[in-house]
């Protein structure tokens, strides 16, 4: 996708992000984004939580509320034994 707008930079060198770039990249207020300077453009990249992701990123594998649970434990007894041995 290509979107192109013009925009002002504010008072304090705020910068505004158009309604419609903020609803392509579903950001809102609150968002974290990258800020990166390359040659002479501004690159603009949000930051995804997992809370993001779990709602809207690409879904890698379906799996069932037992199949989570079971894994969870298991993680949960692996990281137990870490911090017990290095005690």
């Amino acid at each position: 996708m290509v979107l192109s707008v013009k925009t002002k930079i504010g008072k304090r060198r705020v910068l505004v992000i158009p309604k419609k770039v903020a609803e392509a990249l579903k950001i809102e207020e609150g968002s974290m984004v990258e800020i990166t300077v390359k040659d002479d453009s501004l690159v603009v990249k949000p930051i995804r939580d997992a809370v993001w992701l779990s709602l809207y990123g690409k879904k890698f594998k379906h799996i069932t509320f037992d199949e989570l649970e079971s894994e969870s434990i298991e993680q949960q007894g692996r990281y137990s034994k870490e911090t017990q041995s290095t005690d």
